[in-house]
């Protein structure tokens, strides 16, 4: 299972004597709770990307920010790995512990500190759940904007750490787009200020470097995000096509036109009859593919908007174009989205969930490839696309209990990621690389670049304790990738035999 921690290639982890670090860490937190008994470990063994899992040495639930820089400077002083969770909503094993390390939850940091209606900022804790700063400032006419479709349980720690997006994070930005400020903790506990209450603030702008890092930089203590007023008026198209690579130019014809929706999704004929048969949001189960547009602002500009969009759907082939008639249909509409994944989970016992990012250009020709890999791989892809701003999450339909169809389907993952590179995009769009990417950043980056983030990476964490073999590659691994991953006898990554 490539997922999991490779000694042999990512270098190896310290024994730990579990006993004395728990003897350890009472002596300086005594009120702090820690797990240790595997049944109490177990829970905690994955994040969303359920098919890697490990048990970690030891659980920590800190309450407060000294207990967390216990942890920390704890661990450090042992050589001892830590990992962060939040939500443990998380799709690319960016959260899955380490055998020999210490997983700190941060779970119980859940409080709003502040809401300031001046400003428009809300002041949170990382374990907040992101739907939750919404709901706390939807009496104020306020709202945060990034919204994805994990929000009603996904943390706002988590969503830094990977850069979340959502359905509405075409107009209005990812979370790096929506954070004024983070305080944040080294591995040796020093509390550190990334970015300001201003919009914005002197220097290199370490905020958007730290965000995204996915624990590998620092851990999240407390988050400054941007509030939002609410649109004065939403207006939700849903477009059917009976070809999907209409559905695909239909994109790049609304935002060539100057259209920027508030979301631009698209989902196939697959993940469409999966989602009305569990959600009934009324959508056309015959349609080879949908978009839903969603155009939000002044009522004017909507209205107008709203014709113009039409008549640009119709003329890239929509055969049925509906316009929600109230909330509550347009709140059927996105329900649908916004439950996709777990409604094709109901169709297969298992999915391989992915996360690419390409030039909307390029949507018709990648849903050709991606038809074209699964009929090679002899699996089912349902696609739902962040269409508006390229972000693609194909849905790898298999059965783990089958013998070599789990290694199909990452075989398969990690080719449509390729395919992702090749047509001039990226492996990962909002759910971040982790263990999951780990081989497909040897793809998309050459190893000075590689080399360039670990230098970032040593400059935070000298000792490379937080989070280690995520996110970035090590040399080694790369170039085993390299010598094991031929496609019609040619490296991917030419000259990376050399390492």
């Amino acid at each position: 299972m490539s997922f999991m921690y490779d000694e042999s290639i990512d270098g190896p982890l310290p024994t730990v004597d579990r006993v004395e670090l728990v003897a350890a860490l009472r002596a300086r937190a005594p009120e702090m709770e820690i797990l240790t008994e595997r049944e109490d470990l177990r829970p905690f063994e994955c994040d969303g990307l359920a098919a890697y899992r490990n048990v970690p040495l030891l659980v920590v639930l800190p309450s407060t920010v000294e207990e967390v820089q216990t942890v920390l400077q704890t661990a450090a002083a042992r050589g001892v790995p830590v990992v962060a969770r939040g939500a443990g909503t998380g799709l690319s094993g960016g959260a899955m512990p380490l055998e020999k390390g210490i997983l700190l939850v941060m779970s119980k940091f859940n409080r709003i500190l502040d809401i300031d209606l001046e400003a428009c900022v809300a002041r949170v804790q990382p374990g907040v759940r992101n739907l939750a700063i919404s709901q706390a400032a939807e009496p104020y006419g306020l709202h945060y904007a990034p919204d994805p479709s994990s929000q009603i349980a996904c943390s706002i720690g988590g969503n830094v750490a990977e850069n979340a997006g959502g359905v509405h994070c075409l107009k209005y930005g990812l979370t790096v787009h929506n954070v004024l400020k983070v305080e944040m903790l080294t591995i040796d506990g020093e509390q550190v200020t990334l970015g300001s209450d201003a919009l914005d603030s002197p220097g290199f702008d370490l905020l958007a470097l730290f965000t995204g890092s996915e624990g590998t930089l620092g851990i999240v203590v407390e988050v400054t995000v941007k509030l939002l007023p609410k649109p004065t008026s939403v207006k939700t198209l849903l477009a059917s096509f009976d070809d999907v690579t209409c559905a695909g130019a239909a994109v790049a014809k609304i935002i060539g036109e100057g259209v920027i929706p508030g979301g631009l999704e698209m989902m196939d004929n697959l993940s469409i009859r999966a989602a009305e048969d569990f959600v009934h949001a009324g959508y056309p189960v015959d349609a080879e593919a949908i978009l839903l547009c969603e155009l939000d602002g002044a009522r004017d500009d909507v209205e107008e908007d709203t014709e113009r969009v039409g008549a640009l759907l119709r003329e890239a082939g929509a055969v049925e174009l509906r316009v929600a008639r109230d909330e509550a249909e347009r709140l059927r509409f996105w329900a649908g989205r916004k439950n996709a994944f777990g409604a094709v989970g109901r169709i297969s016992p298992d999915y391989y969930c992915m996360d690419g990012t390409i030039p909307r250009r390029e949507l018709p020709r990648v849903l050709k490839g991606i038809a074209a890999l699964a009929d090679e791989f002899g699996l089912r892809v349902a696609n739902v696309f962040h269409a508006g701003d390229g972000n693609m999450h194909p849905l790898i339909l298999f059965d783990a209990n089958q013998p070599g169809e789990m290694d199909r389907a990452e075989a398969l993952g990690g080719r449509i990621l390729e395919l992702c590179v090749e047509v001039g995009g990226s492996i990962t769009g909002e759910h971040g690389v982790g263990r999951e990417k780990i081989n497909q950043m040897c793809v998309q980056f050459r190893h000075t670049e590689i080399e360039y983030f670990h230098a970032v990476k040593g400059a935070f964490d000298p000792s490379r304790l937080l989070n280690p073999g995520k996110n970035i590659p090590t040399l080694h691994r790369c170039a085993e990738f390299g010598k094991m991953h031929v496609h019609g006898g040619q490296l991917l990554f030419p000259g990376l035999e050399r390492f």
